[in-house]
């Protein structure tokens, strides 16, 4: 009789589970499912009366292989990608699926093989905050039949073949090349500008234009030149030349027959 007694006690005692706070026990009784148990202790009947499968419930972070796709210009490049998921629903991952982290796995890289091809490589180097939503987009509604939802799906790293990259590096190149020269030309019309109303002032003031040119000959003797350009004013030159004129007019001898 004890024999028995402790025999009984011993298969009640196997009925009793434990899941932890992230955990929950999916009860299957004789193949049908009556409910979910836990977090804590729970007991199941025993003798294979009743089975418990147990399901983390936290956000599971996945890195997806490499693969290598076309996008829709028909440029070969090697995607990785990051899944974040969580099982929201213990049964439906248990009842719907055979193995819910291999299907949403397998999931995800089909996936991103299709809206990779589905775009340009200029979009997927540019724009992948928008492909990454569309690549949680493209897997959530399959999912969500199977007890699962999607909190993220991203690219964590795009490998271009070397050509591509030397050509990209050029075509960079270019552009920062392009940007410099308007650079360089908006400076240069901006300082034409500049010495266009400079010009014009001093046109108005030839006091200013004169000592513009004090100031000239101040800098470049200040430098430790060994030869000093002495700028004369134009007004100076044009009066010599006058006077030059009026000498050589007034030293001519008088012509045959004048008075």
């Amino acid at each position: 009789m004890l024999i028995a007694i402790i025999v009984l006690i011993a298969i009640l005692l196997s009925g009793l589970r434990i899941a932890q706070e992230y955990q929950r026990g999916v009860i299957l009784r004789l193949g049908r499912y009556v409910g979910l148990r836990g977090p804590g202790l729970y007991w199941i009947v025993p003798l294979g009366i009743e089975r418990a499968r147990t399901i983390d419930v936290r956000t599971l972070t996945v890195s997806a292989e490499q693969q290598e796709t076309i996008t829709r210009d028909s440029v070969t490049i090697k995607v990785n990608a990051v899944l974040w998921y969580r099982i929201v629903d213990a049964a439906k991952s248990v009842i719907e699926v055979a193995d819910a982290h291999a299907a949403v796995y397998q999931l995800a890289l089909t996936g991103l093989r299709n809206i990779i091809g589905q775009h340009d490589l200029d979009e997927v180097l540019q724009q992948r905050d928008k492909i990454n939503e569309l690549l949680r987009e493209s897997i959530a509604s399959s999912t969500t039949v199977w007890g699962l939802e999607v909190q993220r799906f991203e690219m964590k790293d795009v490998e271009l073949p070397a050509a591509m990259q030397q050509v990209m590096a050029m075509q960079a190149e270019a552009i920062r090349e392009k940007r410099a020269r308007l650079i360089k030309a908006e400076g240069e019309f901006e300082a034409s500008i500049k010495l266009s109303s400079a010009a014009a002032q001093m046109m108005h003031n030839p006091a200013a234009l004169e000592l513009r040119r004090m100031q000239m000959i101040a800098e470049v003797g200040a430098e430790n030149n060994s030869t000093t350009v002495l700028m004369i004013p134009s007004d100076f030159v044009s009066l010599a030349n006058t006077m030059n004129q009026f000498f050589k007019e007034s030293g001519k001898p008088s012509e045959p027959g004048a008075e």
